[in-house]
């Protein structure tokens, strides 16, 4: 096992994707270990994976990448398409120019080609999970192995926000550096994992870091969009073959348990692992918990891979 200071690390770089949409990525860890892909949610950027957790991931022998989603951070923003109104929100009837998730995990796949991978592990989170599911069943040579993390399926009877949640999603976006931070403490306060201590100060960086990358409320709502868009997507998740494990927190207030759950029911086959006290945030001390499923996951699916390999020869 390599250690955390030995670890390779490539910094922040823009690559191509195609259909003229470039992605900002950063990779920890040997290129030639298995390939662990780490896909953001809703308005989050690539450090929405803590670095040091992206390092702990490393060590146990996988070459991680994290990135920006298309409509955040330094990645690509589709400033030509308009914004979804509040009325198409509430009504789910878009205009055609405004992509779904289908194309966010064609961005995923071009982000495998432009590093040069055929295939990865998947690990998404909330929306990122979204995409990977999208992703494992629309492109199943490209997953060798898909973790869900408080994600869903998009049924409209599970994995519904909490109405306090809706509420302040709605608030009107932040028009400065300090109001963005003070929106963020309320809203991952409310969000975050009331089974571990709040780490106030680690929001606030986080926030002000987001902010300076790339602050888009269009984006964001274009992001959401893309989810609403998308629909109930069981059937598609139901043909998904790559092994899957979800992984969902018992106290959170943004995807309900429920979607968990109605996603792991969904994938034949798939590992569903509650984390006692966890809500829509990756608190520190779920870290140990979080390193041991994923990578245990990942090791797991590369053994019955090899395995597979070596019956066909």
């Amino acid at each position: 096992m390599t250690s955390e200071q030995e670890l390779p690390h490539e910094p922040e770089r823009i690559v191509a994707v195609g259909r003229g949409i470039e992605l900002c990525v950063e990779t920890i860890g040997d290129p030639s270990a298995e390939p662990l892909l780490l896909v953001s949610g809703l308005s989050q950027q690539m450090h929405a994976w803590p670095l040091e957790l992206c390092r702990q991931l490393a060590a146990r022998g996988l070459f991680v990448i994290r990135f920006d989603n298309r409509d955040v951070g330094r990645s690509t923003h589709l400033r030509d398409v308009k914004p979804p109104s509040p009325l198409q929100l509430a009504t789910r009837r878009f205009s055609a120019r405004q992509y779904a998730l289908g194309a966010m995990a064609l961005d995923t796949s071009g982000l495998l080609d432009a590093l040069g991978l055929e295939s990865a592990h998947v690990a998404g989170r909330s929306m990122g999970g979204m995409i990977g599911q999208t992703l494992a069943a629309r492109q199943p040579d490209r997953v060798r192995s898909l973790t869900s993390i408080m994600s869903m399926t998009g049924a409209r009877r599970s994995g519904r926000p909490a109405l306090s949640t809706w509420r302040l999603m709605t608030t009107p976006p932040a028009k400065t550096r300090e109001k963005s931070i003070e929106k963020a403490v309320v809203l991952w306060r409310h969000i975050g994992s009331h089974g571990f201590p709040f780490d106030e100060e680690q929001v606030r960086a986080d926030a002000g870091l987001a902010f300076d990358r790339g602050h888009d409320p269009a984006g964001v709502a274009r992001q959401l969009a893309a989810i609403m868009k998308s629909g109930d997507r069981t059937r598609e998740v139901a043909t998904i073959a790559a092994p899957t494990l979800v992984i969902h927190g018992d106290r959170d207030m943004m995807v309900a348990p429920s979607g968990g759950r109605a996603t792991a029911n969904a994938i034949p086959g798939a590992r569903h692992e509650t984390i006692r006290g966890m809500g829509h945030d990756l608190p520190v001390g779920a870290w140990p918990r979080l390193v041991e499923l994923i990578a245990g996951h990942v090791e797991a699916a590369s053994g019955a891979r090899e395995d597979a390999a070596s019956a066909a020869a």
